[in-house]
């Protein structure tokens, strides 16, 4: 059965996200989902740090 809320399914999307970046990034961050979303915890601050270097990365890269 599958989850068709799309609240819960961002939810998820995002936690799997979150998970790999813990996971496969050189800076081997331990994965805890207490920090999803939450803003003040220094893990998820990387994360959203990483996820704004790659949109602005996509950025230059469809100016050329």
């Amino acid at each position: 059965m599958a989850i068709t809320n799309p609240v819960v399914n961002k939810v998820f999307d995002d936690l799997d996200a979150f998970r790999d970046f813990c996971r496969f990034e050189n800076n081997g961050y331990p994965f805890d989902e207490k920090a999803l979303y939450n803003k003040q915890h220094p893990i998820w601050i990387a994360y959203e740090k990483h996820q704004n270097y790659l949109r602005a990365k996509a950025r230059g890269n469809k100016k050329r």
